[in-house]
């Protein structure tokens, strides 16, 4: 009986955090230093034995099953009884009422969590499943996800407390992360692929123009957001239609302008490589069936270079989504929001509030871009 490594790694990381980490932190109030308290601490006896029982049976499937789906089964049974665990953990230790008590999830809660998400990611690359196998699981996972907090599950668990205080503004600051990461990308798609297809038709222009691209991309983000509050406030002094349009020098004004800059490389990047792929047969058969360039363009080359540019259009999106939380610090709203407040209020449950959602939206941008732009190159072959 071979052990698989990968396998082994794991189950050593989750054994020795289980043994030596808190499982759960107790805190009076969202600032004060809490009280770990270890699984055998919180649950009665039986619950947290049946729990280690559980758990000693996902580790031994890790270390020795052969099939990918009894791997990928073991991690996710791991997630759902590392998950109710620490729901039932905040259920016994938050005295009945009180509002002000907070129940972190500990160390070793993360440590597990984290080696059951590998195990499940490495379970699933092996079963190598369909886009949409792969998007459907993701829809499912989410909604499981979504129906256990709508039902109250995990309300006692601080990360749930802090959402219960911010539940509305967290649906606007939501709706503002989403809206800047997918207009800048709307806007660079709109001036990134005709400065792709003249940069593929001019090649002299290619150089210059990626060039320039290039030295925005290597900008800090907090400095190029910076850099364009004090044009953009001028702006605004100077034509007060710009200010009634809500451009200003803080704001989500500089945070769009500097998203949709950061967006232009990869977009014009992968139209240039995505033209250049195209073979230049089918061009010439094309025109020798008598289609003008424009016909030839968007009936031969752009379907054709399309899983190339989706390819770009993922990059941008992930990369959008999780700079977008930077613009949080010139009153551009987003989840980044909560982020930074956290850490201003010494309040990580606060942070969580903001980090774990983009964390989610930038995965399953990732995860339904990548299965797009597979069916789209199964498409092309």
């Amino acid at each position: 009986m071979k052990l698989d490594r990968l396998g082994a790694l794991l189950t050593a990381a989750g054994a020795l955090a289980l043994l030596t980490l808190p499982f759960v932190v107790f805190k009076a109030n969202r600032i004060v230093p809490g009280d770990p308290r270890t699984l055998l601490q919180v649950l009665p006896a039986w619950a947290a034995l049946g729990c280690y029982a559980l758990l000693l049976a996902v580790a031994a499937s890790a270390l020795v099953a052969d099939d990918a789906r009894i791997r990928l089964l073991a991690a996710l049974a791991g997630v759902v009884v590392v998950a109710l665990a620490a729901a039932a953990a905040g259920n016994a230790l938050t005295p009945p009422g009180n509002k002000v008590v907070r129940i972190a999830p500990g160390a070793a809660w993360w440590v597990l969590l984290i080696a059951l998400g590998l195990l499940a990611t490495d379970a699933a690359t092996r079963l190598r499943p369909p886009p949409a196998l792969r998007v459907l699981f993701l829809v499912v996972c989410v909604a499981v996800a979504w129906l256990a907090l709508a039902h109250g599950t995990f309300d006692h668990l601080s990360i749930m407390r802090e959402y219960a205080v911010n539940a509305a503004r967290f649906a606007h600051e939501a709706a503002r992360h989403v809206s800047l990461a997918a207009g800048s990308l709307g806007a660079a798609l709109a001036a990134g692929l005709p400065l792709g297809i003249l940069c593929h038709r001019v090649p002299r222009l290619r150089g210059a123009t990626l060039g320039v691209l290039n030295v925005i991309q290597t900008v800090p983000a907090i400095a190029l957001f910076g850099i364009l509050m004090a044009p953009l406030g001028l702006l605004a002094a100077a034509v007060p239609l710009a200010a009634a349009l809500g451009v200003r020098g803080i704001g989500a004004a500089p945070a769009a302008v500097a998203l949709f800059l950061y967006s232009l490389l990869p977009i014009v990047a992968n139209t240039v490589a995505g033209l250049k792929r195209v073979s230049h047969a089918a061009v010439e058969a094309a025109h020798g069936m008598g289609m003008t360039n424009a016909q030839v363009l968007r009936r031969i080359e752009l379907p054709l270079a399309l899983p190339v540019i989706l390819t770009g259009v993922r990059v941008v999106l992930v990369q959008n989504i999780g700079m977008v939380t930077i613009a949080a610090l010139i009153g551009g709203g987003g989840l980044g929001t909560f982020v930074f407040q956290g850490i201003g209020q010494t309040a990580i449950d606060l942070v969580l509030l903001g980090a774990i959602p983009i964390v989610v939206l930038a995965f399953s941008a990732a995860v339904l871009l990548d299965a797009l732009v597979e069916v789209m190159d199964h498409t092309r072959r």
